[in-house]
């Protein structure tokens, strides 16, 4: 789904949110790294480092890794409010998950397509994808979801 989307006749195939992540077949999560103490944060830092210790207000921009660990998840049974849009009336639950990454941070995310709380499990590995988010008059909106390791899967049936 990640890079077939197919846009609206008039329209294109962009990201939701620009500046978060890259496109592509390797989509990758865009933050920043401070240049003084080196934490990295996401989404992008602009204007002070996120280590308390550190006044810095310097960044290079950094693509994290395209996979991590489940830290936690939950699912939102629950619709949340504006400037949510529900893909779906009524509204469909979807997963969220919690992921550690190898640089040592943790980014909460939906959870791709297809996959649901029963598919997840503390410690497995889970990629990025990007998948549509929704479709307006100007084409496709896509956002970066994590999805479940095709490895880790199997070893929980």
């Amino acid at each position: 789904m990640s890079e077939t989307a197919t846009p609206a006749p008039n329209g294109s195939v962009t990201p939701a949110v620009e500046g978060w992540f890259t496109t592509g077949d390797e989509p990758a999560l865009i933050g920043t790294k401070c240049q003084s103490c080196g934490t990295i944060s996401f989404p992008r830092e602009a204007t002070f480092c996120k280590n308390p210790s550190c006044f810095s207000e310097e960044f290079d921009d950094v693509e994290l890794s395209r996979s991590g660990t489940v830290w936690s998840y939950t699912d939102a049974q629950y619709q949340p409010p504006p400037p949510y849009i529900p893909r779906s009336d009524p509204y469909e639950p979807f997963a969220l998950a919690a992921v550690e990454l190898p640089e040592g941070i943790v980014i909460l995310g939906q959870v791709a397509d297809g996959f649901g709380v029963d598919d997840l499990k503390v410690g497995n590995t889970v990629e990025l994808v990007v998948e549509p988010l929704y479709t307006d008059e100007t084409g496709v909106r896509t956002t970066w979801r994590w999805k479940p390791v095709a490895a880790d899967q199997e070893s929980q049936s």
